[in-house]
C-alpha cells in the first residue's frame, strides 16, 4: 500500500482487510482481546454465526497469524483459541473505526435517508 501520495489497496492487501473485517471476524476478535475462548463459546458470544462461518473465520484468522488454536488435553479434547501477539495489534485500528463510524452515524443515516429519498422520487 502506498501511503506517501495516494491510498492504493493492493490485492494482498484488499483479500487481508476482507478477512479481518468480514461479517463475524470482528466479533470473534473482541471476544478472544477479552479472554480465550472454546469453540463453542465463541458460538454464543456470536449467536448468528453458523458452525461452519465460524469454523471457517477461525481458520482464516489463524492463517493471517492473528489467532492461534489450543488443543487442551482433556477428556473429551478441547479446543482453546486465543489472540495473539499480532492480532492484539489489529485493537487501535479498529477501535479508530469503530469510533469513526459511532461520530458519524447521524450524517450516515442523513446521507442513506437522502439517496433512498433522491431514489423513490426517480424510480429507481
Amino acid at each position: 500500500m502506498d501511503t506517501d501520495h495516494e491510498l492504493r489497496i493492493d490485492p494482498p492487501h484488499r483479500e487481508l482487510l476482507d478477512q479481518i473485517l468480514d461479517k463475524w471476524s470482528l466479533g470473534v476478535l473482541s471476544e478472544l482481546c477479552e479472554r480465550p475462548c472454546r469453540f463453542n463459546e465463541l458460538r454464543r458470544a456470536v449467536p448468528q454465526v453458523t458452525q461452519k462461518s465460524l469454523t471457517a473465520t477461525l481458520r482464516r484468522l489463524e492463517r493471517n497469524g492473528v489467532v492461534e488454536r489450543e488443543v487442551v488435553s482433556t477428556r473429551p479434547v478441547a479446543v482453546r483459541y486465543r489472540i495473539t501477539p499480532l492480532g492484539k495489534t489489529l485493537r487501535p485500528p479498529i477501535d479508530v473505526l469503530l469510533a469513526w463510524a459511532s461520530e458519524n452515524m447521524p450524517a450516515i443515516a442523513r446521507a442513506r435517508d437522502t439517496y433512498d429519498t433522491q431514489g423513490e422520487e426517480t424510480g429507481n
